[in-house]
């Protein structure tokens, strides 16, 4: 399905800066921001398909669009909820309505299949066919417990397991500032089996459970916690197998995390200050930094919530902006 946005879509592009933070990785590179304008605010998720195309965004009236070039911008693709209303949906950015419109805010493709695996934070883990449209419910709940705020989601390309977050069992996304203000750790790190369509508990008692990247050789994943600012390793084979330890602690909050193409791994940082500082940091799958970029004040908001590298440029998410930010280092 794609029915074109009526929207202006346009590319500038925006000063070369460098800047140097004091973190632990050390110096910045330089980097050029292109605007991907979309018609509404919130694009946390960026992914591309199998040949390549795409981006396809998540948006914040339950749309995930695909970006067809610079001519056409932005096309309707999939959405999250069965029974959506465009006359009531279409340009809200109101995170109370997400369990009307639906909000997908995870986005990861099973190559294989080309289906699109989306982490709703209204609506559950939905899956989104092949060709777009309407996408199918696969899970609201695990252990009893209903999810609440589902928020990263990761496909193991080799495998085919998908694993996502709730990032709290108590608050949902328009209950943000109390998750983080309480320090609620009832967030989980889950796993669903397509063949069996089975949900199973991985981790609990997470603080803020945001992103999840699984390794290039199936053997381990990465999970942020939002709250409690660290990453932690869940060894999903070897003689740790079924285990986690920390991996990272972060001076400012993890969002999403993705792997590259190398196997190393981007994670979108928040670091609040008097101001935002918003950072990415590349880092192995034994926790060292290899390299770290700011994208603020250009990139203008205040939360990042993915780094995502495809042919050598990084696709920034947020759930402000009304563009999707290219960075060309």
């Amino acid at each position: 399905m794609a029915i074109l946005w009526s929207s202006r879509s346009t590319i500038a592009t925006l000063s070369i800066f460098i800047i140097y933070l004091s973190f632990r990785s050390m110096l910045l590179s330089a980097a050029a921001l292109e605007i991907l304008s979309l018609p509404v605010a919130g694009p946390e998720s960026n992914v591309f398909d199998l040949a390549g195309k795409g981006l396809y965004s998540s948006i914040s009236d339950g749309i995930i669009v695909k970006y067809q070039g610079p001519n056409t911008g932005f096309v309707d693709y999939g959405y999250t909820t069965p029974n959506r209303n465009k006359s009531f949906c279409d340009g809200t950015n109101n995170t109370y309505l997400a369990p009307s419109c639906g909000r997908p805010v995870g986005l990861a493709f099973y190559l294989l299949t080309n289906l699109l695996y989306v982490a709703d934070a209204a609506f559950g883990l939905v899956v989104v066919g092949p060709n777009g449209g309407a996408a199918t419910q696969l899970a609201t709940s695990a252990d009893g417990v209903p999810f609440r705020f589902p928020d990263g989601v990761e496909v193991d390309q080799v495998t085919g397991m998908v694993y996502f977050t709730d990032g709290s069992a108590v608050y949902n996304l328009s209950q943000i500032d109390q998750l983080t203000s309480t320090r609620d750790a009832t967030g989980r790190l889950l796993k669903y089996n397509p063949k069996t369509k089975q949900v199973t508990v991985l981790l609990s008692g997470l603080a803020g459970a945001s992103g999840v990247a699984v390794s290039k050789d199936s053997s381990f994943l990465l999970v942020t916690e939002f709250v409690r600012t660290r990453i932690q390793k869940y060894w999903l084979k070897g003689p740790k197998a079924n285990t986690a330890e920390v991996l990272l602690n972060l001076t400012g909050s993890p969002d999403k995390i993705r792997r590259t193409i190398r196997g190393d791994f981007w994670v979108a940082i928040t670091v609040q200050t008097p101001t935002f500082a918003l950072i990415g940091q590349r880092i192995n799958g034994e926790g060292t930094i290899l390299e770290t970029l700011t994208f603020s004040p250009q990139f203008n908001t205040t939360l990042i919530a993915e780094v995502n590298e495809h042919k050598g440029a990084l696709y920034l998410g947020s759930l402000y902006p009304m563009f999707v930010g290219v960075y060309r280092p």
